[in-house]
């Protein structure tokens, strides 16, 4: 059995991510624009100060990227109900419909090169998914 090689399993990750983020193209949008519209969508409504956490920006980064997405439809400010003087950002259904078009398109593009690789190369992945399913879960264990 092969030893991992965690400088090529961050190597080949990064460039991964790159394609994954680069997929959808109907619409471009900044990586962090799209972190905190993914980050909505799939943790629930937030305080801007939550957003300068996971998103790792500035409060002046996150205040602008909201502001846009806002204006645009896809996120909105409601005063959070544990705090009158709070205000938590909410993803609203434009701003959902966003997240899973990419990730359909997405899918739709990932599916079309699975089929490309040889039956020994999706068996692979496929065997690995769990393995990397559990790296992501130590990560997240970790962190709280």
């Amino acid at each position: 059995m092969p030893e991992l090689n965690v400088t090529e399993l961050s190597s080949v990750f990064e460039d991964f991510t790159r394609m994954a983020i680069r997929i959808p193209a109907k619409q471009r949008w900044s990586f962090t624009t799209l972190s905190v519209l993914h980050t909505l969508a799939g943790v629930g409504p937030r305080r801007l100060t939550e957003l300068t956490a996971s998103e790792q920006v500035t409060q002046s980064a996150v205040t602008q990227i909201v502001t846009k997405l806002e204006r645009d439809g896809l996120v909105e400010r409601r005063p959070a109900p544990s705090d009158g003087r709070g205000v938590l950002v909410h993803i609203t259904d434009a701003g959902r419909a966003v997240v899973e078009g990419r990730r359909a398109e997405r899918l739709a593009r990932l599916e079309e090169l699975a089929d490309r690789l040889a039956p020994a190369e999706r068996a692979a992945i496929a065997a690995a998914l769990p393995a990397l399913a559990r790296l992501v879960e130590l990560n997240q264990t970790s962190r709280r």
